[in-house]
């Protein structure tokens, strides 16, 4: 008996044995055509990421783990999409904040008969030309625009490609004329007598600057009297022509940056040709639930995740701005010195496609701050059109802080044939600040703007102005971040050479 107990664990002690004897054999076993295996191309039974531990059996992840990994996708995907859709967004904006007050069909059109001021809510505007933002729509058939002379302006579609030049840029060379845009896929006759635009999309946006310097209301009278635009099947008895003026009124033209991003998009994508974007972009935003002729209704969790991901694209959108990095660092005006001066797009390049291919963060940081692409914008040409140039930091290279007082130094003899102009922007909407100011500008066409006498000019941001520099001054609000825009009107060769350089803004201790 008492043998019998001693023996019941040595055997269940040699069964043990035996079988993890036998475990070990089978996972080292090798079988007629076993050849080695490397171990970079096997997934562990457990793997810890970023995102959660992640689990398997012999490669095949558990159910947890693909819920998991398909959940970041989405999130991934959402990211991407949110960049990658903000060129359409945007414009998709654009149209619909005019629209909102009547600028909703062809014959209609957006006019700022006073100028533009800070209650428009639309990326870096200027208070120093006339807008002019005719409806353009071709879902019904082609539209004629007549152009009035003088003219400085482009057709961009609705991804906001750049199609073609109007004005003095365009083929009409400042003398006007007719144009006609066609709706994708046209194979009718086309008449003659027209500079034809055959952009990829329906909706066209057409925006044209008027030269004030003869006044306001003579640019306004020059629109007027030349501006039509009306189906090419109205053209021997157009529909009656129809101003809009935007002036003082309140109105949005910029994308959201919540969950709406998505159902703005997919408005777009339903509305538009499918010869918009090619496959794998379609592709992409088909990966989220945007498919066109299908509704967008995406579940509870796919909502949750995706509004994480348009908060995460926001902020790298705004990160580009403020901080680039690796290639985008090509941003920066002044390339052989330290600066925070930057241009609206990088590297002078309007297609964002550079030598070691297309850029997204590029055109991101165009498209997030930014309206109107047209090479002409982006290649100054000496003692005319404009050129830009932007500042988001201060010479100690931190942001602006709408509390504290600040001043710019511009050297003397600003090389411009025309005008100079420094315009003040809100960070969060990439409009014109809202203060008591209503045209947040200073600049060398203002009456009363005082010159030292070397010929050089101080301004001011600050709550409150300076005494005596009341003209100098451009009003911030304490709590509130806000950048500046400096524009040169014609542009001398000093200033295309970079040899003439405005100072940094500097903050007053």
């Amino acid at each position: 008996m008492k043998l019998t107990k001693l023996f019941k664990p040595v055997i269940l002690l040699a069964v043990i044995i035996l079988i993890a004897g036998c475990s070990t054999v089978d996972n080292k076993r090798t079988y007629l055509n076993t050849t080695e295996i490397p171990e970079n191309i096997t997934t562990a039974d457990v793997v810890k990421t970023s995102i959660g531990t992640l689990h398997f059996f012999d490669g095949v992840p558990t159910k947890e783990t693909a819920e998991l990994t398909q959940d970041f996708l989405l999130k991934a995907r959402g990211v991407d999409a949110f960049l990658k859709g903000i060129p359409g967004a945007s414009l998709q904006a654009l149209r619909k904040g005019p629209g909102l007050l009547g600028v909703d069909a062809v014959g209609k059109v957006a006019l700022f008969e006073k100028l533009m001021d800070s209650h428009a809510l639309f990326l870096t505007a200027n208070t120093s030309t006339l807008y002019i933002f005719p409806y353009v729509n071709t879902t019904d058939g082609p539209v004629v625009v007549e152009v009035p002379p003088m003219m400085l302006g482009a057709f961009d579609d609705a991804w906001f490609r750049f199609v073609s030049d109007v004005g003095l840029a365009g083929p009409d060379k400042g003398e006007g004329g007719k144009y006609l845009i066609l709706p994708p896929g046209y194979d009718k006759e086309i008449p003659e007598g027209y500079f034809v635009i055959k952009p990829r999309t329906y909706a066209t946006w057409l925006f044209m600057r008027g030269n004030i310097s003869k006044g306001v209301d003579v640019a306004v009278k020059n629109v007027k009297d030349h501006l039509q635009v009306y189906p090419l099947s109205e053209t021997a008895d157009p529909t009656p022509f129809e101003y809009v003026n935007m002036t003082g009124k309140p109105f949005n033209t910029i994308h959201p940056n919540n969950f709406e991003f998505y159902e703005h998009l997919n408005i777009l994508i339903q509305e538009e040709s499918d010869t918009m974007l090619d496959d794998e972009t379609k592709g992409l935003f088909a990966s989220i639930g945007i498919k066109k002729g299908e509704e967008f209704n995406p579940t509870e969790r796919e909502i949750r995740i995706l509004t994480d991901a348009v908060a995460i694209a926001n902020a790298a959108a705004r990160s580009n701005n403020y901080y680039p990095t690796g290639d985008l660092k090509m941003v920066y005006f002044y390339k052989d010195v330290p600066t925070e001066w930057v241009m609206a797009y990088p590297d002078k390049n309007v297609y964002f496609n550079y030598e070691h291919g297309f850029n997204t963060d590029a055109r991101v940081f165009f498209h997030y701050t930014y309206t109107a692409v047209t090479p002409s914008m982006a290649t100054p040409h000496e003692g005319k059109g404009s050129d830009y140039t932007i500042t988001f930091k201060d010479s100690n290279h931190e942001v602006f802080d709408g509390s504290n007082t600040y001043k710019i130094h511009l050297p003397p003899d600003v090389p411009v044939a025309d005008f100079w102009a420094l315009t003040i922007y809100d960070s969060q909407t990439r409009s014109m600040l809202q203060t008591d100011q209503p045209y947040p500008t200073v600049g060398s066409q203002d009456e009363g703007f005082l010159q030292n006498e070397d010929g050089s000019y101080d301004v001011y941001f600050s709550p409150e102005a300076p005494a005596g520099f009341e003209n100098n001054w451009l009003q911030t609000i304490p709590g509130k971040s806000w950048f500046v825009v400096l524009r040169m009107y014609g542009p001398l060769k000093p200033w295309i050479e970079k040899t003439w350089r405005p100072g940094e803004i500097e903050l007053m201790e």
